[in-house]
């Protein structure tokens, strides 16, 4: 899909300039639907990553666990790290808002304790991946053979990702950077 205006590839919660690419999964986001969210208790708490474009290289490697993740930087704020470790004390679900976010997270809390901390990631996760923050994740239909649909088969299961797929096919979705979104949990 052609970009004819610039503003419709950032999300309505951005605020720094970095990445080279939009969170996509964010952009279905209003900052009406931000409000309602809220205004039914889901804490809503920011993370950066610099999206690169290595992001969307495809994995070539013959054997996935060969493949080289590119280096994004990340943030992550010690008041989002309270706000997430108290809703996981709390028995709450953790649900990241695209790829970028759960790399994020899942970089920021390897140790299983949520940190604040900024640096480069190149976390690379593939099924198999034991998840030590997220329970959730709201992201965007992916290219095949990306590190993304590693990502998404890792938390859902390869089988059921493929059988979203097909049916998202069947019914018409649109994939990719302006396509629908699915949430798993």
């Amino acid at each position: 899909e052609k970009l004819a205006d610039k503003a419709r590839y950032q999300t309505v919660y951005a605020t720094q300039d970095g990445s080279a690419a939009a969170p996509t999964a964010g952009l279905h986001f209003t900052n009406d639907l931000l409000e309602k969210l809220s205004a039914k208790g889901v804490k809503i708490c920011e993370v950066t990553l610099h999206v690169g474009l290595g992001t969307f290289r495809s994995v070539q490697a013959e054997n996935i666990e060969d493949h080289v993740m590119h280096s994004e930087y990340y943030s992550i704020s010690q008041e989002t790290c309270e706000a997430i470790q108290s809703s996981k004390s709390a028995g709450k679900r953790v649900i990241a808002v695209g790829t970028t976010a759960c790399r994020t997270l899942e970089t920021a809390g390897k140790s299983g304790e949520l940190i604040e901390s900024s640096g480069f990631t190149q976390l690379y996760i593939t099924p198999g991946y034991d998840f030590k923050l997220i329970d959730g994740l709201v992201t965007n239909f992916h290219v095949p053979e990306s590190s993304l649909m590693m990502l998404v088969s890792s938390l859902a299961g390869r089988e059921n990702i493929m059988n979203a797929y097909e049916e998202a096919k069947q019914k018409g979705y649109r994939f990719f950077s302006f396509g629908d979104a699915m949430l798993i949990i």
